[in-house]
This record gives C-alpha cells, sequence and structure tokens, in this order.
C-alpha cells in the first residue's frame, strides 16, 4: 500500500531524514515512534505531498505521490485544523465536495462518519461550540470522508478522556477490518500496544528497529522486568549481577532484567542481603523496548544521578541508562 524508500531531507544543517525506508501493507496498522525532532511530522508532510524530498521516493499504491494520490490518502494531523464557524456536519459536506463525492453519496458519509466517531447528535453544532475532545473527534470523521484507503493518524488520542479513547480505537480497528490502512504515530505506548500490527521505532531521521512488538521484544534478553526500591542501590546491583541480571535505570527507577520468571518469594530471596521496600514484576513492554533502542548511546556514558529524569508511565518521555 506504501513504500517509502531511501528518504532524506535536509533544512539547513539539520539532517531531518536520512535515508528512511519502509513499507505498510494493506490493510496493516503501522506505528511510528520516535522523539521529538526523530523526523516523524516530515516524513508525514512529504507523504501529503507537502513538502518534497531531497532524495528518495513515495510511492502510494504504486504511484508517486499527487493529486491523485491525494484522493485515496486520509489524514488526522496533530492540531485540529476545522472552521469554526461551520457546524460539523456543514464541515464534513465541504470536504466531501472538495473529494468530488455526490449529493446523494455525500449525505449518506456525512451521517455515517459522524456516527462512526459519536458526534451524530451534534450534526447540526457550531464547531467553535464543541469541546477540545469533540472537535477531535471530528478531524478523525474529516480524515475518512471520502473513504480513503490509506489513513495517517497523527496523535489521534491528544485531548481526549479515556472513553472517548477507547472510542477512536475502536474506529481505528474498525477501518483495519474495512482493508483501510493506517499510519499511526503517537507517544502513548499503550495505544501502540494495542493497535499496531507493526511498529517502527525512529530517531534523528533514520529507522533504528521495525517489526512486531514480539520480535521488537526479542532485542531485550530477560524474561522480565523487576523494579527494585531500596537504599542500599549499590548493594542491589552488585547481587543482581552475581546473579546474572542486567541493571538498568529507567529516570529515577532502579530496574532489573531477569533471564528467567521467578516468583516474588524467590526474587526477594535473592535480594536477602538488603533491605527491600518494595518490588514488582513487569512483563517487556514497549516502554522498555523503546527507550533501550532510542537511547543506545547512553551505554558508554557514565550513570546519571537519580531522579535526574523525570518518569512518565504511558508516554515517550523517560530515560534508560545502563549501570
Amino acid at each position: 500500500m506504501l513504500q517509502i524508500s531511501h528518504l532524506s531531507k535536509r533544512f539547513g544543517q539539520r539532517q531531518a531524514l536520512s535515508d528512511l525506508s519502509l513499507s505498510l501493507l494493506p490493510g496493516e496498522i503501522y506505528g511510528l515512534l520516535g522523539p521529538n525532532g526523530a523526523g516523524k511530522t516530515t516524513a508525514l508532510n512529504m507523504l501529503c505531498g507537502l513538502i518534497k524530498p531531497d532524495s528518495g521516493e513515495i510511492l502510494i499504491q504504486g504511484q508517486p505521490v499527487s493529486e491523485a494520490t491525494k484522493r485515496i490518502v486520509g489524514v488526522m494531523p496533530q492540531q485540529n485544523l476545522l472552521y469554526q464557524s461551520l457546524t460539523c456536519a456543514e464541515t464534513l459536506s465541504f470536504l466531501a465536495r472538495i473529494y468530488g463525492l455526490n449529493k446523494q453519496d455525500m449525505q449518506k458519509q456525512v451521517q455515517s462518519c459522524l456516527s462512526a466517531v459519536n458526534l451524530a447528535d451534534r450534526a447540526n453544532s457550531v464547531v467553535g461550540d464543541l469541546s477540545g475532545g469533540m472537535q477531535r473527534r471530528l478531524s478523525l470523521a474529516a480524515a475518512i470522508i471520502h473513504r480513503p484507503k490509506l489513513v495517517v493518524l497523527d496523535e489521534p488520542s491528544t485531548g481526549l478522556d479515556i472513553e472517548a479513547r477507547y472510542e477512536v480505537w475502536e474506529l481505528i480497528r474498525s477501518l483495519k477490518q474495512q482493508g483501510v490502512t493506517v499510519l499511526l504515530t503517537t507517544h502513548l505506548l499503550d495505544e501502540v500496544e494495542r493497535l499496531c500490527d507493526r511498529i517502527g521505532i525512529i530517531k534523528q531521521g533514520k529507522l533504528l528497529a521495525e517489526g512486531t512488538l514480539e520480535v521488537l521484544r526479542s532485542r531485550i534478553p530477560a524474561a522480565e522486568v523487576v523494579m527494585i526500591e531500596t537504599d542500599d542501590e549499590v548493594g542491589a546491583i552488585a547481587i543482581a549481577k552475581s546473579h546474572g541480571f542486567t541493571p538498568r535505570r529507567y529516570g529515577n527507577e532502579l530496574a532489573f532484567w531477569v533471564p528467567e520468571l521467578l516468583e516474588l518469594p524467590e526474587l526477594l530471596s535473592r535480594f536477602s542481603g538488603i533491605t527491600v521496600e518494595s518490588i514488582s514484576r513487569h512483563r517487556i513492554g514497549l516502554e522498555h523496548i523503546y527507550l533501550e533502542i532510542t537511547q543506545e548511546h547512553l551505554k558508554e556514558k557514565p550513570l546519571l544521578e537519580a531522579g535526574q529524569t523525570e518518569v512518565g508511565q504511558s508516554e515517550v518521555s523517560q530515560s534508560v541508562q545502563p549501570i
């Protein structure tokens, strides 16, 4: 469905993309992850025909980006770009006309899209009177009004409460069931874990890793991650290393990669020589994978002081450091 080959782009002295290649299969949900400034927005802008690459090629259904491909691509931008004085129905009708839908089909599709995002009862509401979450859902409806084959969702859950987020997730899954290909960028790692068939991780314009969640998990040589809170971190690290555990620090939290699944009593017995205030077991998640892949350069640097970086559980905002 989508083929990106050896894409490069420079803005002045900054290399935004560097030989980026990836492909999306029909009906696939593909999550593109990366820190701010990684090149995600640049790649999306090229996909939409807003900027041109210095080198490389983008093919959508075998066609280079053009006016023709715009009709098979739907885009939900990170910010809501909506006419605040129009009603919800008028907004979608306006976009439907731009895409060439006839009047009868347009009316049916407007109602269908509003229902899909649970805004059918707000069809005649002025956009400017809607909450931020409702405007976000209307942006999603706008992205699919013309029945695109490829939908680009840039931070689709921004501004949504938990109930609305689940509704959006169900709509994204329904797009997949209809054979629509979805390219998703987000900072919510649980969103990627729940929705995406494959995941690509980029940094500084380069694709660092790609694959299913299980394939990416294999990059961390451990059965699980164990988090420990203790006043004797030096002692804990020494004990852990003697048992073959690999120490890591996620923000200000001390963690260990454990090569085998151990019950809590067994884990506590391994650290019997120190006082452990708390201990918990965690399955290797996308959070651990993402941090390990994007911050490999830290492996050659000394450990920073605990607490130097604030930890966020669901967003791409922590740092990981080997010990």
